[in-house]
């Protein structure tokens, strides 16, 4: 791995925040920065942006020759937010993830790198960030392994493009009338502290959490 200045930017309530020490005590002679706004953005060769929501401006990205996004989804398809959970949702088991350059439209710059993670259908959500965590960090670790040779081989983005839009706590509601089988899904993607699964019933409201 090449000598770097590498930024790590992540907002600071992300759950990926809980991973990202141990990806940074990995980068050995490199000099990493976390930070967690965009004003906090120096200059620096690499800057990796996971678990960010914040709209980045084109001053913030002209701080680093390459900006890196991962994504669960095979883009264009799944641009957007959440896009791992509504593809569990789908009832997908096998979901891609894509490290790309960010640009200042939405999901649109170059792919470096792809996989896909499978999982069983039986993972609750810490299972599945658990997963999520590892495969993104291999991109990144794999990016930089082959850093800079690998800019020559960012392809394109072809194909019809498709958006998801943000989730809500509202969107842990679960249909009193469904079995649990039916909502099994909806039950694997909630947070129990964060957006726990709720249903209402004759006007009250009732909070469920679910653990293995």
């Amino acid at each position: 791995m090449p000598n770097l200045k590498i930024t790590i930017v992540s907002s600071q309530n992300s759950w990926l925040n809980n991973y990202i020490q141990d990806f940074i005590d990995e980068l050995k002679g490199c000099q990493v920065i976390w930070v967690h706004e965009v004003k906090e953005i120096g200059e620096g060769n690499i800057a990796f942006f996971l678990g960010f929501e914040e709209i980045v401006n084109k001053e913030a990205l002209d701080k680093h020759k390459n900006n890196l996004v991962v994504h669960e989804s095979d883009l264009p398809k799944g641009k957007g937010m959440s896009p791992m959970t509504w593809q569990i949702l789908e009832g997908n088991n096998e979901i891609s993830i894509t490290l790309f350059e960010m640009q200042e439209k939405l999901d649109s710059g170059n792919v470096y790198l792809q996989d896909v993670m499978e999982f069983n259908g039986l993972e609750l959500v810490s299972e599945i960030r658990d997963k999520q965590a590892e495969y993104t960090f291999n991109l990144c670790k794999k990016f930089l392994d082959n850093y800079p040779e690998i800019l020559d081989s960012g392809k394109v983005q072809e194909g019809a493009e498709s958006f998801y839009k943000g989730r809500k706590p509202e969107d842990s509601q679960l249909d009193f009338n469904k079995t649990i089988a039916e909502q099994f899904n909806l039950l694997r993607v909630v947070d129990n502290d964060k957006y726990p699964a709720f249903f209402e019933h004759q006007g009250e409201k009732y909070f469920l959490k679910i653990t293995k």
